[in-house]
């Protein structure tokens, strides 16, 4: 399978500041790439390089065949992208946006109006092409933000938090769309905040301090990188009994989720004495129960581990 974006030690520094640290990434044709970290940790720096936006410092990187240091404009030709801030204007309707962004993108005169009505059936907009933009959900005008994006046709698609305070149900839809494309040969990488969001890419790249630390299929990480068993208990005064949890026995890691907290032991056996531990502390405390890994639970622990991790091969 041919790679749409490659990456090789990418980086960008801003003074004595690195925002991206040598950074390694493949993409493959018609592949959707989860890009994932806290905030601060580069993917908004990194998705503008690939984007041809920023020049990096050291590195280079290739996007559907150009490289973005010396080809910048051939790279905005041939993607799409989508800032995590919605970038349409809601003063002129929705086939205006359309019409005007198909411009922007060199689209054939003769293609505008099959594309435009093409744009709308895939936003859910049928009826609402005179309708102001500003006067649309959330989650409508993210879809025809994606389909501003697509006008041109684009190989390769960037997606830099484009659900961003969009309802859940708007989320699937979005997603449903982003599969769509992807079918048809379209490659994608979405940075996204929301674990649940991240099941639905085919691989997830995890950066943390500019550096990628993880990379890999959603099962992939979770069998890999927790290096622990995991359980949950539910006790009363989760915040005390987290912070009591720091020092018992095979502890590795624990936090809270929701009203339970799970906790990462060195081995199942550690789990035995978790609840008679809290007790001497005068914490009530259900027996500890086994669980699957979740996204977040790797997510957690992957970026509170120390920068120098090496990304498996």
């Amino acid at each position: 399978m041919t790679d749409a974006v490659i990456a090789e030690r990418l980086t960008k520094t801003f003074g004595a500041f690195t925002a991206v640290d040598r950074l390694d990434l493949t993409i493959a044709k018609g592949e959707i790439v989860g890009f994932i970290g806290p905030n601060g940790a580069g993917k908004s720096t990194t998705i503008r390089m690939l984007c041809g936006l920023l020049r990096p410092s050291m590195g280079r990187a290739v996007v559907a065949g150009f490289d973005v240091g010396r080809e910048p404009e051939a790279v905005r030709a041939h993607i799409g992208y989508m800032s995590q801030k919605f970038s349409l204007y809601g003063d002129l309707t929705v086939r205006e946006n359309l019409r005007f962004f198909g411009g922007l993108y060199l689209v054939p005169r003769d293609q505008i109006e099959d594309r435009t009505r093409d744009a709308v059936e895939m936003a859910g907009l049928r009826g609402r092409e005179d309708a102001l933009v500003r006067t649309l959900a959330g989650g409508w005008k993210q879809r025809l933000a994606l389909g501003c994006a697509i006008l041109h046709r684009p190989p390769v698609l960037f997606l830099d938090e484009p659900t961003s305070g969009v309802e859940p149900e708007a989320r699937r839809r979005f997603w449903e769309l982003i599969h769509r494309l992807a079918s048809e040969g379209v490659t994608i990488l979405v940075s996204t905040h929301y674990m649940d969001e991240a099941e639905y890419c085919n691989r997830i790249a995890l950066i943390n301090a500019g550096r990628l630390v993880a990379s890999g299929s959603p099962g992939e990480l979770r069998r890999r990188e927790l290096g622990g068993v995991l359980f949950e208990i539910e006790c009363s005064a989760v915040g005390t009994a987290l912070l009591a949890l720091k020092r018992a026995p095979g502890m590795i890691d624990v936090a809270i989720f929701g009203d339970k907290l799970h906790v990462l032991l060195d081995n199942a056996s550690s789990a035995t004495g978790l609840r008679p531990f809290l007790a001497r502390q005068g914490i009530d405390a259900s027996p500890p129960r086994a669980i699957t890994a979740s996204l977040e639970d790797v997510f957690v622990q992957l970026v509170t581990r120390p920068h120098d991790i090496t990304v498996p091969t």
